[in-house]
């Protein structure tokens, strides 16, 4: 099973921007086991503890602070190798994934009360992993927020599309929370030589990149904590990109590519939106869609969820047109 973590498929997208001699690929991660790109990271922390002997089945237990996708790819490594899970959530974990979670024999620890200072989640599931670790005996943190062992994973993220496009590759967009990926594939285009302009695509209301904390309602895009991991220098530009927007990209990749994309893969295409007016004639451009829809179906594919939090928006994606750069900011809509 663990051998089949990673080598996704690159495929292109030729009907999102029929109008431009751009070239646009999407590299689909929810092929990975787990569902998510999450599983290469999980691996990576993971493999080499287990083959040093420092855990193992019976006597270590794992605890991890996740909304979703790194703590499905944590439990499954540790159901194939018997290690005990303790997953962090909070109040906006999906059912989907806790029940995804619980198939795989995690403990849940749910967090429902928001850090005081920030309102978010976040700090306080970082506090209960701590006290997790002083209350546990052989208790291993992986800590995805500052183990260099998670922007690793990606540098063969980075590696698989430059072998298949051949180093020719101008833009790399990929969104960010821990900051792992976009860590990992930034080294790799340091140490190859690579012309590749890499794009960080953050969340409104996330703090990564020197904005203000504000609310946002798609969990595992943006962040309400800066990550140890974070270097800004890793990223030649920083777009950021509201919930909305990630929604009518969403939207638009099923409706023009037949793609069932999670939050942060639309926020790619939103991104790429308002990039893609200026970029070379004859670019290339790769997206790195983290996970599918399939867990956002309660949410961004739902259209009594995005009415009720965005109001009637749906002609920002039905256009047969292509959406005008900005066209979900100017309806108005929460966290624009």
């Amino acid at each position: 099973m663990l051998a089949t973590i990673g080598n996704t498929p690159l495929v292109e997208l030729r009907r999102l921007y029929p109008d431009t001699d751009t070239r646009v690929f999407a590299k689909l991660e929810r092929a990975n086991p787990g569902g998510s790109i999450k599983d290469r990271s999980a691996l990576s922390m993971l493999l080499d503890k287990v083959r040093a002997g420092e855990l193992t089945a019976g006597r270590s237990v794992v605890v991890e602070s996740s909304s979703g996708n790194l703590g499905i790819g944590m439990a499954q490594i540790c159901r194939y190798f018997g290690l005990r899970f303790i997953c962090v959530v909070d109040a906006k974990t999906t059912e989907q994934n806790i029940a995804i979670l619980r198939a795989y024999g995690a403990e849940l620890e749910v967090v429902t009360e928001r850090d005081a200072l920030t309102g978010e989640y976040l700090p306080v599931r970082m506090r209960r992993v701590r006290e997790l670790l002083t209350e546990l005996p052989h208790a291993y943190w992986p800590n995805q927020y500052g183990n260099p062992l998670n922007p690793r994973a990606h540098e063969k993220t980075m590696r698989e599309i430059d072998e298949a496009l051949s180093g020719r590759i101008d833009y790399l967009l990929c969104a960010t929370s821990t900051t792992g990926t976009l860590s990992g594939c930034a080294r790799y285009v340091r140490e190859h030589g690579l012309r590749t302009e890499v794009v960080a695509v953050d969340a409104v209301g996330s703090v990564l990149f020197g904005q203000p904390a504000g609310r946002r309602l798609l969990p595992g895009h943006g962040a309400s904590i800066r990550p140890t991991l974070l270097d800004p220098g890793d990223a030649a530009e920083v777009i950021h990109v509201s919930d909305l927007d990630s929604v009518v990209g969403c939207r638009r990749l099923v409706l023009r590519e037949a793609i069932l994309a999670g939050g942060s893969s639309g926020a790619t295409v939103a991104a790429l939106d308002r990039l893609i007016r200026r970029v070379p004639a004859g670019a290339t451009c790769v997206l790195i869609f983290p996970d599918g829809g399939d867990r956002y179906l309660g949410t961004i594919y739902s259209d009594a969820w995005v009415n009720q939090h965005f109001g009637e928006v749906a002609h920002l994606w039905k256009d047969p047109g292509r959406v005008p750069v900005g066209a979900a900011r100017a309806a108005g809509a929460q966290g624009c």
